[in-house]
Order: structure tokens, then sequence, then C-alpha cells
């Protein structure tokens, strides 16, 4: 039972770190819900990683996890694939983009790095907040992405952690 208990206490308080990044819980509940119909409509999450990203015939997706990606303007919500290939990201909804021409159009944000690039994942925490968790990747050229916000933070982690320890080793061989 008291496993069971940190279990819920750990689920609660990501829910509640999710929902809180979001700018209005109304936008929240409404993206979470188109998301969920999308997910449905193409067929699964393994469906959406393998059109949003190129994938390669023996690349096995190992977790999908909502998130938010850090970036200068502010957190972006999306999900983010672990695959036995890469790391990839890709917004919830499109943003607006401005090209050199000046004409707007609409994409969705989205990063892919592949594993072997990746030199390691480590868990942090806000100073000011320290309920608030960030999983930092930093890739070999010294690049970070910082991922926040999720509903298991320690399960995402430890399946990054495994995907990277398991590509160095095969790298080695």
């Amino acid at each position: 039972m008291n496993k069971l208990g940190e279990r819920m206490d750990c689920l609660a308080q990501g829910i509640h770190e999710h929902v809180s990044l979001s700018p209005k819980l109304t936008e929240t509940v409404k993206g979470k819900l188109s998301l969920g119909a999308k997910i449905l409509q193409v067929g699964g999450l393994e469906k959406i990683f393998k059109q949003k990203f190129s994938v390669r015939d023996d690349e096995k997706l190992l977790k999908v996890s909502q998130c938010y990606l850090s970036t200068t303007a502010g957190p972006i919500a999306g999900l983010l694939f672990i695959s036995t290939d890469k790391v990839a990201f890709c917004s919830e909804r499109s943003i607006k983009i401005i090209s050199p021409t000046g004409k707007l159009f609409r994409n969705r944000y989205k990063v892919s790095i592949p594993i072997s690039k990746i030199m390691k994942a480590k868990d942090s925490e806000n100073m000011e907040k320290p309920s608030q968790k960030y999983i930092q990747l930093v890739t070999e050229d010294d690049f970070e992405f910082w991922f926040m916000g999720f509903l298991n933070h320690e399960k995402t982690l430890r399946y990054l952690q495994q995907a990277i320890s398991s590509t160095s080793s095969k790298l080695r061989r």
C-alpha cells in the first residue's frame, strides 16, 4: 500500500507540474483532447512517430511521453519519442513562423537527436521550485535540450539513460 501511495503522489505531482506549465488550464485541456483525438485518428503513437520522423526498418520505439521542450520563447507542449536510434520531439500544435520573404506559415516544432550523439541525460530541478523537475540532454557538441512537465519524470529519464547506454555499448563493440 505504501508503494502505491508513493506512486500516486508522484503521478499527482507530475500532473500538477504538466498542467502548471501551460498558460491556461482550458487551453491545456483542449490541447490534450485534441492530441488524444489525433492519436486515435492516426492509429497510435507509433504511427505518429513514423509519420513525423524518418524511421529505419529495424528502429524500435521504446517510450513516448507528453512533456514540454524549454525554448527561449517559453515551453512548448508536445510528445517526446525515445527509440533505439533517436530522441525526437514534436509539438502538439503548429507554431507560426515567418519565412525570409516575410510570408507567415505554420509548422510543428520538431527536434530529432541521434542517440549516438547524446553524451548524457541527467536529472535537474528548478532552484526556485525544487518540485519542478527537468531532464537535460547534452549532445557531443555541448548543445543542451531541456525537457520538463513529465507525467512520470523518473520513468522517462530511466528509458533515456538505458537507450543512451545501450547505444554506447554497441558503438564500443
